[in-house]
């Protein structure tokens, strides 16, 4: 698609965070956005703000993604909600808390690309689902967390085979942020453990990444993944505040 004029979209978690950057960088560039959060009162708030629809609701629970996107039938499809894992080194981890984010963001992104395969979704969508660095580099205070965002971005490759397979064209890609972002709570969760683990401050700790990546910066680079050919075949794709976007296939 070369533009995002006139296009339906649906992003999960997009009250706040980067999710909320994907929904102002949308709407911004024309799209009709449905907003799917677990808060209705936060979810009203943005309506009444942005001009957005909205659809409260649990992305985890089973049979919530089909109804989600029958109703909304987006052309695009950005899964960025997740919960924030407990920050703690793998021995004083509980099972509990090292799965946390296996069963909330690889149990949703498994239901939402089942759907978006078995509904289908039109042909020629896409759908952005949202890993992160972690899934190369690790994170030893984060539990589970690198190796669940590892699978997100194996589970892209894997839908791409299906919808190749069963001639869907569909596009399935997977969203790094290649650097923690602060402005986040789970950035700053994360900051605040790796900076007391290093004997730095948080301002320090988040210099060493270089220039921050803004949470409306993602969402406009979301925005360009979405419009710009060069980006239209990759399986996932990187992002800096410093470099901008970087294909990841290897």
């Amino acid at each position: 698609m070369d533009t995002l004029q006139g296009r339906t979209a649906l992003v999960t978690g997009g009250t706040r965070g980067l999710g909320l950057g994907i929904v102002e960088a949308l709407v911004a560039h024309g799209a009709s956005v449905t907003v799917v959060a677990r808060t209705e009162a936060t979810l009203r708030d943005l309506q009444a703000r942005a001009g957005v629809a909205i659809l409260p609701g649990d992305v985890a629970a089973p049979g919530f993604a089909e109804s989600a996107l029958r109703q909304a039938r987006p052309q695009v499809l950005v899964l960025n909600a997740g919960a924030t894992p407990a920050m703690a080194p793998l021995h004083e981890q509980t099972w509990e808390s090292f799965s946390r984010i296996w069963n909330t963001d690889v149990q949703a992104a498994f239901h939402w690309i089942r759907a978006a395969l078995l509904l289908p979704l039109e042909r020629g969508s896409r759908v952005l689902l949202g890993s992160s660095g972690a899934a190369i580099s690790g994170s030893p205070l984060s539990g589970g967390y690198a190796g669940a965002k590892r699978t997100i971005w194996m589970m892209a490759g894997y839908a791409n085979g299906v919808a190749k397979d069963r001639g869907l064209d569909l596009r399935f890609q997977a969203l790094l942020p290649r650097q923690i972002v602060g402005a986040t709570d789970l950035g700053l969760a994360a900051a605040q453990a790796y900076a007391r683990r290093q004997g730095k401050t948080i301002e320090a700790f988040l210099a060493g990444f270089g220039k921050p990546l803004g949470l409306r910066e993602y969402g406009e680079h979301v925005a360009r993944v979405l419009t710009d050919p060069a980006y239209e075949d990759a399986t996932a794709l990187g992002f800096r505040g410093e470099t901008g976007i970087e294909v990841l296939d290897a």
